[in-house]
Protein backbone atom coordinates (compact mmCIF):
# COMPACT_ATOMS: atom_id res chain seq x y z
CA UNK A 1 0.00 0.00 0.00
CA UNK A 2 2.61 2.28 0.57
CA UNK A 3 4.38 1.76 -2.61
CA UNK A 4 1.20 2.65 -4.48
CA UNK A 5 0.98 5.70 -2.65
CA UNK A 6 5.07 6.46 -2.78
CA UNK A 7 4.00 5.81 -6.68
CA UNK A 8 1.01 7.92 -7.14
CA UNK A 9 3.27 10.60 -5.45
CA UNK A 10 5.83 10.20 -8.02
CA UNK A 11 3.56 10.57 -10.44
CA UNK A 12 1.40 13.59 -9.26
CA UNK A 13 4.94 15.33 -8.69
CA UNK A 14 6.31 14.75 -12.09
CA UNK A 15 2.75 15.91 -13.77
CA UNK A 16 3.26 19.16 -11.88
CA UNK A 17 7.22 19.48 -13.13
CA UNK A 18 6.01 18.79 -16.21
CA UNK A 19 2.70 21.44 -16.65
CA UNK A 20 5.49 23.95 -14.47
CA UNK A 21 8.05 23.31 -17.24
CA UNK A 22 5.05 23.58 -20.01
CA UNK A 23 4.30 26.95 -18.40
CA UNK A 24 7.85 28.53 -17.76
CA UNK A 25 8.18 27.52 -21.43
CA UNK A 26 5.43 29.68 -22.26
CA UNK A 27 6.53 32.45 -20.97
CA UNK A 28 9.68 32.18 -22.53
CA UNK A 29 8.39 31.66 -26.36
CA UNK A 30 5.52 32.21 -28.38
CA UNK A 31 4.03 30.41 -31.67
CA UNK A 32 4.89 31.55 -35.35
CA UNK A 33 2.86 29.62 -38.02
CA UNK A 34 4.82 30.04 -41.29
CA UNK A 35 3.31 31.27 -44.22
CA UNK A 36 4.37 30.84 -47.84
CA UNK A 37 7.45 32.44 -49.14
CA UNK A 38 8.79 32.49 -45.44
CA UNK A 39 12.74 31.42 -45.05
CA UNK A 40 14.38 30.82 -41.47
CA UNK A 41 15.84 34.72 -42.12
CA UNK A 42 12.71 36.54 -43.24
CA UNK A 43 10.91 35.21 -40.01
CA UNK A 44 14.25 35.37 -37.45
CA UNK A 45 14.37 39.43 -39.35
CA UNK A 46 10.82 40.11 -37.82
CA UNK A 47 11.37 39.38 -34.30
CA UNK A 48 15.14 40.69 -34.32
CA UNK A 49 16.64 37.65 -33.17
CA UNK A 50 19.35 35.22 -35.03
CA UNK A 51 18.75 32.35 -36.75
CA UNK A 52 20.09 30.48 -34.36
CA UNK A 53 17.80 31.24 -31.78
CA UNK A 54 15.00 29.61 -33.56
CA UNK A 55 17.02 26.36 -34.70
CA UNK A 56 17.94 26.26 -30.89
CA UNK A 57 13.99 25.69 -29.82
CA UNK A 58 13.45 23.97 -33.14
CA UNK A 59 15.84 21.42 -34.01
CA UNK A 60 16.05 20.65 -37.87
CA UNK A 61 14.19 24.35 -38.56
CA UNK A 62 17.95 25.18 -40.43
CA UNK A 63 17.45 22.21 -42.62
CA UNK A 64 14.34 22.17 -43.58
CA UNK A 65 11.08 24.63 -43.14
CA UNK A 66 7.33 24.51 -44.82
CA UNK A 67 4.32 26.12 -44.58
CA UNK A 68 1.94 25.62 -42.19
CA UNK A 69 4.66 24.36 -39.55
CA UNK A 70 4.56 26.11 -36.36
CA UNK A 71 7.71 27.46 -34.37
CA UNK A 72 8.70 28.34 -31.66
CA UNK A 73 10.09 31.85 -31.24
CA UNK A 74 12.07 32.68 -28.44
CA UNK A 75 11.21 35.76 -26.40
CA UNK A 76 13.10 38.66 -25.36
CA UNK A 77 13.34 38.88 -21.87
CA UNK A 78 10.39 41.41 -20.80
CA UNK A 79 10.81 44.97 -19.02
CA UNK A 80 9.19 48.14 -19.02
CA UNK A 81 11.31 49.35 -22.21
CA UNK A 82 10.73 46.58 -25.03
CA UNK A 83 8.25 45.32 -26.84
CA UNK A 84 7.35 41.93 -27.30
CA UNK A 85 4.99 39.75 -29.47
CA UNK A 86 2.14 37.58 -28.87
CA UNK A 87 0.05 35.07 -30.61
CA UNK A 88 -2.91 35.35 -30.80
CA UNK A 89 -5.57 32.32 -29.12
CA UNK A 90 -9.13 31.68 -29.53
CA UNK A 91 -11.37 34.01 -27.85
CA UNK A 92 -8.92 36.69 -27.64
CA UNK A 93 -9.70 40.23 -28.04
CA UNK A 94 -8.52 43.88 -28.88
CA UNK A 95 -9.72 45.04 -25.86
CA UNK A 96 -8.49 42.16 -23.93
CA UNK A 97 -4.64 42.40 -25.24
CA UNK A 98 -5.49 45.75 -24.12
CA UNK A 99 -5.74 45.15 -20.42
CA UNK A 100 -3.43 42.21 -20.52
CA UNK A 101 -0.86 44.35 -21.48
CA UNK A 102 -1.85 47.42 -20.35
CA UNK A 103 -1.26 49.01 -23.09
CA UNK A 104 -3.93 51.52 -24.96
CA UNK A 105 -5.95 50.18 -27.86
CA UNK A 106 -4.89 52.71 -30.33
CA UNK A 107 -0.81 51.60 -29.57
CA UNK A 108 -1.41 48.83 -30.28
CA UNK A 109 -3.04 49.46 -33.78
CA UNK A 110 -0.06 52.03 -34.54
CA UNK A 111 1.86 48.93 -33.78
CA UNK A 112 0.27 46.70 -36.46
CA UNK A 113 -0.52 48.70 -39.46
CA UNK A 114 -0.96 45.55 -40.96
CA UNK A 115 -4.24 44.58 -38.36
CA UNK A 116 -7.68 45.24 -38.79
CA UNK A 117 -10.95 43.38 -37.80
CA UNK A 118 -10.53 40.85 -40.51
CA UNK A 119 -7.53 39.23 -39.92
CA UNK A 120 -7.43 39.62 -36.18
CA UNK A 121 -7.85 36.20 -35.78
CA UNK A 122 -6.39 33.05 -33.67
CA UNK A 123 -2.90 32.00 -34.64
CA UNK A 124 -1.82 35.99 -35.91
CA UNK A 125 1.27 37.37 -34.84
CA UNK A 126 1.38 40.89 -33.31
CA UNK A 127 3.26 43.33 -31.80
CA UNK A 128 2.60 44.71 -28.36
CA UNK A 129 4.70 48.07 -28.20
CA UNK A 130 6.62 48.61 -24.78
CA UNK A 131 5.14 50.19 -22.83
CA UNK A 132 5.40 54.31 -22.52
CA UNK A 133 3.31 57.06 -20.43
CA UNK A 134 1.66 57.56 -24.23
CA UNK A 135 1.10 54.05 -24.78
CA UNK A 136 0.18 53.05 -20.71
CA UNK A 137 -3.75 52.41 -20.10
CA UNK A 138 -5.19 52.07 -17.05
CA UNK A 139 -6.70 48.62 -16.55
CA UNK A 140 -9.94 48.92 -15.44
CA UNK A 141 -11.23 47.20 -12.03
CA UNK A 142 -14.13 45.40 -12.17
CA UNK A 143 -17.37 47.25 -10.67
CA UNK A 144 -19.22 45.20 -7.10
CA UNK A 145 -21.98 44.19 -8.10
CA UNK A 146 -25.08 45.71 -6.86
CA UNK A 147 -27.72 43.09 -5.26
CA UNK A 148 -30.67 42.44 -6.51
CA UNK A 149 -33.94 44.81 -5.45
CA UNK A 150 -36.94 42.98 -5.28
CA UNK A 151 -38.95 46.13 -4.19
CA UNK A 152 -37.57 48.77 -6.02
CA UNK A 153 -39.00 52.05 -5.39
CA UNK A 154 -41.53 53.33 -7.42
CA UNK A 155 -41.32 56.28 -9.38
CA UNK A 156 -45.27 56.38 -10.34
CA UNK A 157 -48.48 55.19 -9.35
CA UNK A 158 -50.88 53.80 -11.81
CA UNK A 159 -54.79 53.16 -12.03
CA UNK A 160 -56.09 50.47 -13.73
CA UNK A 161 -58.28 51.33 -16.52
CA UNK A 162 -60.89 48.87 -18.41
CA UNK A 163 -58.85 45.76 -20.68
CA UNK A 164 -55.47 46.97 -19.61
CA UNK A 165 -53.19 44.02 -18.98
CA UNK A 166 -49.97 43.76 -17.21
CA UNK A 167 -48.14 43.39 -20.68
CA UNK A 168 -50.01 46.57 -22.13
CA UNK A 169 -48.97 48.73 -18.47
CA UNK A 170 -45.43 47.16 -18.29
CA UNK A 171 -45.23 48.51 -22.71
CA UNK A 172 -46.73 51.90 -21.57
CA UNK A 173 -43.81 52.48 -18.99
CA UNK A 174 -40.92 50.83 -21.06
CA UNK A 175 -40.43 48.10 -18.51
CA UNK A 176 -40.45 44.56 -18.49
CA UNK A 177 -43.65 42.56 -17.39
CA UNK A 178 -41.58 40.70 -14.54
CA UNK A 179 -40.34 44.22 -13.31
CA UNK A 180 -44.06 45.00 -12.32
CA UNK A 181 -45.00 41.92 -11.08
CA UNK A 182 -42.03 42.02 -8.81
CA UNK A 183 -42.59 46.00 -7.58
CA UNK A 184 -46.32 44.78 -7.45
CA UNK A 185 -46.14 40.94 -5.53
CA UNK A 186 -50.14 40.88 -5.78
CA UNK A 187 -50.06 40.38 -9.59
CA UNK A 188 -48.25 36.43 -9.02
CA UNK A 189 -49.94 33.53 -9.73
CA UNK A 190 -53.48 33.16 -10.78
CA UNK A 191 -54.64 36.80 -9.54
CA UNK A 192 -56.16 39.28 -11.74
CA UNK A 193 -55.32 42.92 -12.31
CA UNK A 194 -58.48 44.51 -11.26
CA UNK A 195 -59.73 47.78 -12.69
CA UNK A 196 -59.27 50.72 -10.49
CA UNK A 197 -56.78 49.37 -8.31
CA UNK A 198 -53.63 51.04 -8.23
CA UNK A 199 -50.14 49.63 -9.38
CA UNK A 200 -46.69 50.68 -8.33
CA UNK A 201 -44.30 51.63 -11.51
CA UNK A 202 -40.61 51.11 -11.05
CA UNK A 203 -37.71 51.93 -12.40
CA UNK A 204 -36.41 50.31 -15.29
CA UNK A 205 -33.01 48.69 -14.31
CA UNK A 206 -30.91 50.68 -16.57
CA UNK A 207 -33.18 54.01 -15.25
CA UNK A 208 -33.09 53.75 -11.65
CA UNK A 209 -31.02 56.00 -9.41
CA UNK A 210 -27.54 55.68 -8.17
CA UNK A 211 -27.45 52.52 -10.42
CA UNK A 212 -23.93 51.88 -11.57
CA UNK A 213 -23.50 50.42 -14.89
CA UNK A 214 -21.14 48.44 -16.51
CA UNK A 215 -20.42 49.51 -19.95
CA UNK A 216 -20.06 46.87 -22.47
CA UNK A 217 -16.27 46.43 -24.01
CA UNK A 218 -16.56 47.64 -28.10
CA UNK A 219 -16.09 44.74 -30.59
CA UNK A 220 -12.55 44.16 -32.67
CA UNK A 221 -14.36 45.76 -35.49
CA UNK A 222 -15.30 48.97 -33.41
CA UNK A 223 -12.54 49.33 -31.66
CA UNK A 224 -10.40 49.06 -34.99
CA UNK A 225 -12.79 51.55 -36.49
CA UNK A 226 -12.85 53.60 -33.17
CA UNK A 227 -8.76 54.04 -33.56
CA UNK A 228 -8.69 54.18 -37.42
CA UNK A 229 -6.73 57.20 -38.84
CA UNK A 230 -8.82 59.96 -40.61
CA UNK A 231 -7.54 60.04 -44.43
CA UNK A 232 -5.30 63.01 -45.47
CA UNK A 233 -5.39 64.09 -48.98
CA UNK A 234 -2.07 65.90 -50.45
CA UNK A 235 -2.65 68.65 -52.52
CA UNK A 236 1.13 68.64 -53.40
CA UNK A 237 2.53 65.38 -53.95
CA UNK A 238 6.05 66.31 -51.52
CA UNK A 239 8.61 63.55 -52.95
CA UNK A 240 12.42 62.96 -52.56
CA UNK A 241 15.23 61.11 -54.08
CA UNK A 242 18.55 60.19 -52.60
CA UNK A 243 20.67 58.60 -55.36
CA UNK A 244 24.77 58.89 -56.44
CA UNK A 245 23.79 61.17 -59.71
CA UNK A 246 27.26 62.51 -60.34
CA UNK A 247 30.21 60.43 -60.92
CA UNK A 248 32.54 61.60 -58.17
CA UNK A 249 33.60 58.99 -56.09
CA UNK A 250 31.58 56.22 -57.72
CA UNK A 251 32.01 54.09 -60.75
CA UNK A 252 31.02 55.45 -63.85
CA UNK A 253 28.14 52.54 -64.27
CA UNK A 254 26.70 53.63 -61.33
CA UNK A 255 25.86 56.92 -62.03
CA UNK A 256 24.97 56.35 -65.39
CA UNK A 257 22.59 53.48 -64.16
CA UNK A 258 21.01 56.16 -61.33
CA UNK A 259 21.10 59.04 -63.84
CA UNK A 260 18.82 56.91 -66.05
CA UNK A 261 16.42 55.62 -63.52
CA UNK A 262 16.08 59.62 -62.55
CA UNK A 263 15.15 60.50 -65.60
CA UNK A 264 12.29 58.00 -65.90
CA UNK A 265 10.95 58.89 -62.89
CA UNK A 266 10.87 62.97 -63.98
CA UNK A 267 8.93 61.41 -67.20
CA UNK A 268 6.58 59.92 -64.88
CA UNK A 269 6.19 63.39 -63.14
CA UNK A 270 5.59 65.10 -66.16
CA UNK A 271 3.26 62.73 -67.09
CA UNK A 272 0.86 63.24 -63.92
CA UNK A 273 1.32 66.76 -63.99
CA UNK A 274 -0.51 66.62 -67.52
CA UNK A 275 -3.09 65.10 -65.38
CA UNK A 276 -3.16 67.51 -62.84
CA UNK A 277 -1.47 66.55 -59.81
CA UNK A 278 1.10 69.19 -58.27
CA UNK A 279 4.58 67.70 -57.23
CA UNK A 280 7.53 68.98 -54.99
CA UNK A 281 10.01 67.06 -55.82
CA UNK A 282 13.61 67.30 -54.39
CA UNK A 283 16.75 65.88 -55.67
CA UNK A 284 19.64 65.13 -53.58
CA UNK A 285 23.12 63.26 -54.93
CA UNK A 286 24.20 61.04 -52.28
CA UNK A 287 27.82 59.30 -52.30
CA UNK A 288 28.96 56.19 -50.71
CA UNK A 289 29.99 57.35 -47.15
CA UNK A 290 27.05 58.11 -44.48
CA UNK A 291 27.83 61.79 -43.66
CA UNK A 292 26.43 62.56 -47.28
CA UNK A 293 23.30 61.05 -46.21
CA UNK A 294 23.04 62.43 -42.64
CA UNK A 295 23.58 66.24 -44.32
CA UNK A 296 20.63 65.09 -46.43
CA UNK A 297 18.43 64.10 -43.85
CA UNK A 298 19.25 66.88 -41.26
CA UNK A 299 17.59 69.40 -44.07
CA UNK A 300 14.09 71.49 -43.63
CA UNK A 301 12.05 70.15 -46.15
CA UNK A 302 13.02 66.65 -45.92
CA UNK A 303 11.14 66.67 -42.55
CA UNK A 304 7.43 66.88 -44.05
CA UNK A 305 8.10 64.85 -47.59
CA UNK A 306 5.32 62.25 -48.34
CA UNK A 307 8.02 59.36 -49.72
CA UNK A 308 11.61 58.76 -50.62
CA UNK A 309 13.23 56.96 -53.72
CA UNK A 310 16.24 55.74 -53.11
CA UNK A 311 18.66 54.67 -51.91
CA UNK A 312 21.46 52.56 -53.79
CA UNK A 313 23.94 51.82 -51.15
CA UNK A 314 23.05 49.17 -48.52
CA UNK A 315 24.80 51.22 -45.36
CA UNK A 316 22.35 54.01 -46.51
CA UNK A 317 18.97 51.98 -46.21
CA UNK A 318 19.17 51.28 -42.44
CA UNK A 319 19.72 54.84 -41.15
CA UNK A 320 17.13 55.78 -44.07
CA UNK A 321 14.54 53.24 -43.15
CA UNK A 322 14.69 54.58 -39.15
CA UNK A 323 14.49 58.39 -40.10
CA UNK A 324 11.71 57.44 -42.38
CA UNK A 325 9.84 55.93 -39.98
CA UNK A 326 10.71 58.16 -37.39
CA UNK A 327 8.69 60.88 -39.77
CA UNK A 328 6.01 58.18 -41.30
CA UNK A 329 7.34 58.68 -44.93
CA UNK A 330 7.07 56.03 -47.28
CA UNK A 331 10.58 54.83 -48.59
CA UNK A 332 10.52 52.65 -52.21
CA UNK A 333 13.59 50.67 -51.61
CA UNK A 334 14.36 49.93 -56.25
CA UNK A 335 17.63 48.41 -55.93
CA UNK A 336 18.50 45.79 -53.62
CA UNK A 337 16.72 42.99 -51.92
CA UNK A 338 19.45 42.59 -49.42
CA UNK A 339 18.22 44.49 -46.51
CA UNK A 340 15.87 43.06 -43.70
CA UNK A 341 14.65 46.73 -43.07
CA UNK A 342 11.21 45.81 -44.68
CA UNK A 343 10.20 43.10 -41.96
CA UNK A 344 9.92 45.79 -39.02
CA UNK A 345 9.01 48.85 -40.56
CA UNK A 346 5.62 49.49 -41.77
CA UNK A 347 6.89 52.53 -44.20
CA UNK A 348 9.22 50.54 -46.43
CA UNK A 349 8.29 49.17 -49.63
CA UNK A 350 10.74 46.54 -51.59
CA UNK A 351 10.80 46.57 -55.28
CA UNK A 352 12.96 43.65 -55.86
CA UNK A 353 11.32 40.88 -54.31
CA UNK A 354 13.49 38.71 -51.42
CA UNK A 355 14.98 35.66 -52.69
CA UNK A 356 12.44 32.96 -50.56
CA UNK A 357 9.29 35.26 -51.47
CA UNK A 358 10.26 35.08 -55.59
CA UNK A 359 10.75 31.58 -55.65
CA UNK A 360 7.66 30.84 -53.58
CA UNK A 361 5.67 32.46 -56.09
CA UNK A 362 8.00 31.06 -59.03
CA UNK A 363 7.39 27.49 -57.28
CA UNK A 364 3.47 27.92 -57.25
CA UNK A 365 3.24 29.00 -61.16
CA UNK A 366 5.45 26.26 -62.32
CA UNK A 367 2.81 23.92 -61.12
CA UNK A 368 0.16 25.47 -62.41
CA UNK A 369 1.34 26.00 -65.85
CA UNK A 370 2.84 22.83 -66.35
CA UNK A 371 -0.17 20.23 -65.21
CA UNK A 372 1.67 16.93 -65.81
CA UNK A 373 5.61 17.40 -66.03
CA UNK A 374 8.51 15.67 -66.04
CA UNK A 375 11.30 17.74 -65.40
CA UNK A 376 14.71 16.92 -66.50
CA UNK A 377 17.65 19.18 -64.68
CA UNK A 378 20.63 19.83 -66.88
CA UNK A 379 23.28 19.61 -63.86
CA UNK A 380 26.16 22.39 -64.93
CA UNK A 381 29.07 22.85 -63.71
CA UNK A 382 29.64 26.58 -63.88
CA UNK A 383 27.78 29.28 -62.10
CA UNK A 384 25.18 26.26 -60.13
CA UNK A 385 25.96 28.00 -56.75
CA UNK A 386 23.58 31.17 -57.89
CA UNK A 387 20.69 29.03 -58.30
CA UNK A 388 21.37 26.41 -55.89
CA UNK A 389 18.81 27.31 -53.40
CA UNK A 390 16.18 27.78 -56.45
CA UNK A 391 17.04 24.02 -57.33
CA UNK A 392 17.12 22.85 -54.41
CA UNK A 393 13.44 24.68 -53.43
CA UNK A 394 12.07 22.91 -56.42
CA UNK A 395 13.35 19.71 -55.95
CA UNK A 396 12.00 19.61 -52.73
CA UNK A 397 8.01 21.12 -54.02
CA UNK A 398 8.44 18.12 -56.85
CA UNK A 399 9.28 15.48 -54.53
CA UNK A 400 6.35 16.40 -52.23
CA UNK A 401 3.77 16.02 -55.16
CA UNK A 402 5.67 12.85 -56.45
CA UNK A 403 6.44 14.70 -59.84
CA UNK A 404 8.81 12.84 -61.89
CA UNK A 405 12.18 14.30 -62.22
CA UNK A 406 15.86 13.03 -63.41
CA UNK A 407 19.34 14.78 -63.37
CA UNK A 408 21.91 14.62 -66.52
CA UNK A 409 25.29 16.00 -67.02
CA UNK A 410 25.43 19.37 -68.76
CA UNK A 411 27.69 17.95 -71.36
CA UNK A 412 24.87 15.09 -72.28
CA UNK A 413 24.35 14.55 -76.34
CA UNK A 414 21.16 13.88 -77.83
CA UNK A 415 20.40 10.12 -76.78
CA UNK A 416 21.37 10.78 -72.80
CA UNK A 417 18.56 14.00 -73.53
CA UNK A 418 16.05 11.99 -75.29
CA UNK A 419 15.61 8.94 -73.08
CA UNK A 420 15.19 10.70 -70.26
CA UNK A 421 11.87 12.20 -72.07
CA UNK A 422 8.04 10.57 -70.95
CA UNK A 423 5.81 10.12 -73.54
CA UNK A 424 2.06 11.85 -71.91
CA UNK A 425 3.71 14.58 -69.94
CA UNK A 426 5.37 17.93 -70.56
CA UNK A 427 8.88 17.93 -70.59
CA UNK A 428 11.04 20.17 -69.34
CA UNK A 429 14.61 20.77 -68.89
CA UNK A 430 15.99 23.18 -66.32
CA UNK A 431 19.56 24.35 -66.28
CA UNK A 432 21.16 24.65 -62.85
CA UNK A 433 22.71 27.31 -63.60
CA UNK A 434 21.47 30.88 -65.80
CA UNK A 435 24.90 31.58 -67.23
CA UNK A 436 25.13 31.87 -71.04
CA UNK A 437 27.98 29.38 -71.30
CA UNK A 438 25.76 26.81 -70.02
CA UNK A 439 22.90 27.55 -72.54
CA UNK A 440 25.78 27.46 -75.38
CA UNK A 441 27.04 24.30 -74.33
CA UNK A 442 23.19 22.63 -74.21
CA UNK A 443 21.22 24.29 -76.80
CA UNK A 444 22.75 22.68 -79.48
CA UNK A 445 21.81 19.20 -78.54
CA UNK A 446 18.58 19.92 -76.53
CA UNK A 447 17.63 20.87 -80.14
CA UNK A 448 18.62 18.12 -81.77
CA UNK A 449 16.99 15.35 -79.60
CA UNK A 450 13.50 17.46 -79.87
CA UNK A 451 13.68 17.63 -83.29
CA UNK A 452 14.05 13.75 -82.98
CA UNK A 453 10.98 13.37 -80.94
CA UNK A 454 8.32 15.58 -82.58
CA UNK A 455 6.01 13.35 -81.07
CA UNK A 456 7.58 14.64 -77.33
CA UNK A 457 6.27 17.95 -75.95
CA UNK A 458 9.09 19.67 -74.27
CA UNK A 459 9.80 22.62 -73.13
CA UNK A 460 13.26 24.60 -71.82
CA UNK A 461 12.60 26.32 -68.70
CA UNK A 462 15.00 28.91 -67.05
CA UNK A 463 15.96 32.57 -65.80
CA UNK A 464 15.31 36.40 -65.83
CA UNK A 465 19.19 36.77 -67.39
CA UNK A 466 17.93 34.64 -69.81
CA UNK A 467 16.66 38.08 -71.44
CA UNK A 468 20.03 39.48 -71.95
CA UNK A 469 21.22 36.64 -73.96
CA UNK A 470 17.95 36.63 -76.56
CA UNK A 471 19.68 37.87 -79.24
CA UNK A 472 21.84 34.99 -79.13
CA UNK A 473 19.33 31.94 -78.99
CA UNK A 474 16.23 33.82 -79.98
CA UNK A 475 15.47 31.20 -82.93
CA UNK A 476 16.77 28.31 -80.31
CA UNK A 477 13.96 29.44 -77.64
CA UNK A 478 11.16 29.50 -79.91
CA UNK A 479 11.93 26.27 -81.45
CA UNK A 480 12.01 24.86 -77.66
CA UNK A 481 8.91 26.70 -76.38
CA UNK A 482 11.04 28.22 -74.14
CA UNK A 483 9.66 29.51 -70.48
CA UNK A 484 11.95 31.81 -67.97
CA UNK A 485 10.19 33.37 -64.68
CA UNK A 486 11.20 36.95 -64.04
CA UNK A 487 9.81 40.24 -62.20
CA UNK A 488 10.36 42.72 -64.56
CA UNK A 489 10.01 42.27 -68.76
CA UNK A 490 8.97 44.47 -71.09
CA UNK A 491 8.44 43.78 -75.14
CA UNK A 492 10.00 46.94 -77.21
CA UNK A 493 7.55 46.23 -79.67
CA UNK A 494 4.12 46.92 -77.84
CA UNK A 495 3.33 50.88 -78.27
CA UNK A 496 3.72 51.77 -74.04
CA UNK A 497 7.49 50.19 -74.46
CA UNK A 498 8.12 51.62 -77.81
CA UNK A 499 6.31 55.16 -77.62
CA UNK A 500 8.34 55.21 -73.60
CA UNK A 501 11.81 54.63 -75.91
CA UNK A 502 10.69 57.11 -78.51
CA UNK A 503 9.96 59.92 -75.79
CA UNK A 504 13.12 59.09 -73.83
CA UNK A 505 15.44 60.09 -76.64
CA UNK A 506 13.63 62.84 -77.42
CA UNK A 507 13.97 64.26 -74.32
CA UNK A 508 17.64 63.47 -73.23
CA UNK A 509 19.04 62.78 -76.66
CA UNK A 510 20.17 59.12 -76.06
CA UNK A 511 18.98 55.93 -75.97
CA UNK A 512 18.23 53.76 -72.85
CA UNK A 513 21.04 51.31 -71.51
CA UNK A 514 21.48 48.03 -73.03
CA UNK A 515 20.86 46.16 -69.73
CA UNK A 516 17.95 44.19 -67.91
CA UNK A 517 16.12 46.13 -66.23
CA UNK A 518 16.43 49.02 -68.24
CA UNK A 519 16.46 51.19 -65.34
CA UNK A 520 14.79 54.62 -66.83
CA UNK A 521 11.59 52.76 -67.48
CA UNK A 522 12.35 50.95 -63.64
CA UNK A 523 12.23 54.79 -62.79
CA UNK A 524 8.90 55.93 -65.08
CA UNK A 525 7.00 52.71 -63.56
CA UNK A 526 7.69 52.94 -59.87
CA UNK A 527 7.64 57.06 -59.98
CA UNK A 528 4.36 56.48 -61.68
CA UNK A 529 3.18 54.05 -59.27
CA UNK A 530 3.32 55.41 -56.16
CA UNK A 531 2.85 59.45 -57.32
CA UNK A 532 -0.29 58.16 -58.90
CA UNK A 533 -1.47 56.48 -55.46
CA UNK A 534 -0.78 59.25 -53.55
CA UNK A 535 -2.26 61.88 -55.45
CA UNK A 536 -5.63 59.77 -55.22
CA UNK A 537 -5.47 57.88 -51.99
CA UNK A 538 -3.07 60.46 -49.89
CA UNK A 539 -2.64 58.74 -46.48
CA UNK A 540 -4.95 56.00 -47.34
CA UNK A 541 -2.50 54.21 -50.23
CA UNK A 542 -1.95 51.26 -48.25
CA UNK A 543 -5.45 50.44 -47.77
CA UNK A 544 -5.85 51.06 -51.51
CA UNK A 545 -3.19 49.29 -53.48
CA UNK A 546 -5.44 46.74 -54.83
CA UNK A 547 -7.66 49.27 -56.22
CA UNK A 548 -4.81 51.46 -58.04
CA UNK A 549 -5.35 51.18 -61.71
CA UNK A 550 -1.55 51.00 -63.22
CA UNK A 551 -0.40 49.16 -66.21
CA UNK A 552 3.14 49.26 -65.76
CA UNK A 553 5.55 48.90 -69.03
CA UNK A 554 8.28 46.97 -67.39
CA UNK A 555 8.57 46.17 -63.38
CA UNK A 556 4.88 44.12 -62.25
CA UNK A 557 3.45 45.56 -58.47
CA UNK A 558 1.50 43.05 -56.35
CA UNK A 559 2.78 44.45 -53.34
CA UNK A 560 1.74 41.90 -49.79
CA UNK A 561 2.93 43.36 -46.63
CA UNK A 562 5.08 40.74 -45.20
CA UNK A 563 3.74 40.88 -41.08
CA UNK A 564 1.35 42.97 -39.14
CA UNK A 565 4.02 45.03 -38.14
CA UNK A 566 6.27 45.22 -40.93
CA UNK A 567 6.78 46.93 -44.76
CA UNK A 568 5.65 45.91 -48.13
CA UNK A 569 7.58 43.25 -50.52
CA UNK A 570 6.71 42.96 -53.98
CA UNK A 571 5.92 39.32 -55.35
CA UNK A 572 4.92 39.97 -58.92
CA UNK A 573 6.21 37.16 -61.27
CA UNK A 574 6.01 36.98 -64.71
CA UNK A 575 6.60 33.87 -67.21
CA UNK A 576 7.50 35.15 -70.58
CA UNK A 577 7.55 32.48 -73.02
CA UNK A 578 8.41 31.99 -76.59
CA UNK A 579 5.93 29.87 -78.20
CA UNK A 580 6.86 27.74 -81.30
CA UNK A 581 4.66 29.47 -83.76
CA UNK A 582 6.69 32.06 -83.12
CA UNK A 583 4.56 34.30 -80.52
CA UNK A 584 6.17 36.36 -77.51
CA UNK A 585 3.90 35.97 -74.43
CA UNK A 586 4.05 37.81 -71.09
CA UNK A 587 2.18 35.30 -68.55
CA UNK A 588 0.37 37.55 -65.98
CA UNK A 589 -1.09 35.15 -63.17
CA UNK A 590 -2.74 37.45 -61.33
Amino acid sequence: MKTAKRTLCTLLLATACSFGIRAQENQTYFLHTIEKGQSLYSIASMYGISQSDIVRLNPGSDEKIYVGRTLRIPRKKESQTQETFHTIAAGETLYRLSNLYGVSVQAICDANPGLDANNFRTGQVIRIPAKTPETTVEVPKEQPKEPEMLKPNCRDMHKVKRRETIYSISREYGITEEELIAANPELKGENKIKRGSFLCIPYAREARPDKTTEQKPLTDRELFEENDKKAKKYATVKAAIILPLLPEGIQKSESTRMLEYYEGLLMAVDSLKRQGVSFDLYTYNSGPENASLQSILSRREMQDVNIIFGPLYQQHIQPLAEFAQKKDIRLVIPFTSKDNSVFRNPCVYQINTPQSYLYSEVYDHFLRTFSRPNVIFIEAKEGAKEKADFIKGLKEELRSRSIPMVSLADNSEEASLSAAMRAGYENIFIPTSGSNLTLIKLLPHLTLAVRQHPEMQCHLFGYPEWQTYTKDHLESFFELDTYFYSSFYTNNLLPAASNFTRNYRHWYGKDLEERYPKYGILGFDTGYFFLKGLSQYGSKLEDNLDRLQVNPIQTGFKFQRVNNWGGFINRKVFFVRFTKNYELLKLDFD
